[in-house]
């Protein structure tokens, strides 16, 4: 099998991923903008009070113990088409990349779970139903906290 080749320079490809954001994302945003219309309020980037939480979650929703996850499906390895699309170029690399970013999650789930705090995921491609994802954020934040 023939190695593929990124058709950027090392530099070129550099500075595109440089440019890629982790925090305020237009999924991100765009969530924020779907609740703060419901009327719920919340903190952000793992904000509890003074303490940061596992994983700096996107929304946090103290008084609830709740906290939001706005994943991009290609960077968190979803199961999803987008998620599971393969760069051909540093593959390994990129396969290696991916699953420590997917053990991480779940290890900071499990952080959050264990410390009381209920976790929601809202992934990328969740937001071309804008109706379903804001009842299943409704029902998220609505529901009992055991």
């Amino acid at each position: 099998m023939a190695e593929s080749r990124d058709l950027l320079t090392r530099e070129q490809r550099s500075r595109n991923m440089s440019k890629i954001r982790g925090k305020n994302t237009k999924p991100e945003l765009l969530v924020r903008r779907l609740l703060h219309a419901k009327g719920y309020r919340y903190r952000l980037h793992g904000k509890a009070g003074t303490a940061s939480l596992p994983g700096r979650p996107d929304l946090v929703f103290a008084g609830r113990r709740k906290v939001i996850f706005v994943n991009g499906c290609f960077w968190h390895f979803h199961d999803c088409k987008a998620g599971q699309h393969a760069p051909a170029a540093n593959a390994e690399f990129w396969e290696a990349k991916r699953m420590r970013t997917r053990e991480r999650d779940a290890l900071q789930r499990e952080q959050l779970e264990a410390a009381g705090w209920k976790v929601h995921t809202v992934w990328e491609c969740q937001l071309k139903d804008r109706s379903r994802l804001e009842d299943r954020l409704i029902e998220f934040l609505e529901s009992a906290v055991d």
